[in-house]
This record gives C-alpha cells, sequence and structure tokens, in this order.
C-alpha cells in the first residue's frame, strides 16, 4: 500500500491543523493506521493509532485531549486533527499502516512520506 501525507503547515501556538492520509495500492481497512513524528534532532515517536474500523484509538499522553484521529474506510484516508497547538509539536508527521494494533513503529510495514508541522510562538 502506498500512503501519502499531507495537510502540514505553518500554524501560531493555539492554532489548528487537519492532517489527512490517502491510501492507494490496497484498502485501508486492512490496516491498523498510526501517526508518528519526528522533530529535529530527536527520535520518532508515536503519537496516535486508530484500529482497522475506527472503533478504538489510543494517544499518546502529550497530544491527548487535543488531538483527534479518525479514518474514513471508505474514502482510503486516515485524518489527524490537531487543535491547541503547541510549539512542542513542531515536527515532520508520518502516517504509517501496521496488520498489529501496535505503537511501535518498527511494527508499522508502511510509511508516507512526512508533512512538516511547524507551530510559532
Amino acid at each position: 500500500v502506498q500512503l501519502q501525507a499531507s495537510g502540514g503547515g505553518l500554524v501560531q501556538a493555539g492554532g489548528s491543523l487537519r492532517l489527512s492520509c490517502a491510501a492507494s495500492g490496497r484498502t485501508l481497512s486492512s490496516y491498523v493506521m498510526g501517526w508518528f513524528r519526528q522533530a529535529p534532532g530527536k527520535e520518532r515517536e508515536f503519537v496516535a493509532r486508530i484500529s482497522w474500523s475506527g472503533a478504538n484509538t489510543y494517544y499518546t499522553s502529550s497530544v491527548k485531549g487535543r488531538f483527534t484521529i479518525s479514518r474514513d474506510n471508505a474514502k482510503n484516508t486516515v485524518y489527524l486533527q490537531m487543535d491547541s497547538l503547541k510549539p512542542e509539536d513542531t515536527a515532520i508527521y508520518y502516517c504509517a499502516a501496521s496488520s498489529r494494533y501496535s505503537t511501535i513503529a518498527a511494527t508499522y510495514d508502511f510509511w508516507g512520506q512526512g508533512t512538516q508541522v511547524t507551530v510559532s510562538s
């Protein structure tokens, strides 16, 4: 499956962005979908994941209550709504697909190219 992330940009602290991840090549409903991010000089970290049907979601503590992951399997697309953004959210955001309900990057088989999110103070 090929993944294409989009929707990043520059936003002021407190603002919002909505990331999208469009899949092609295979139906997205076959995969757990996750969002990860990597800030300069830091390791890639887990942000959120959503189950195959979308019924279950999980977030890292630093984004809980501010970010919402969702999916539209009919459109083969996963979203990450990011509200109340903080400068520390600045990173390249990646979407990824896995056959496991996991927070571990190594268990994700397919990755998008990343989209830059920059939050100014």
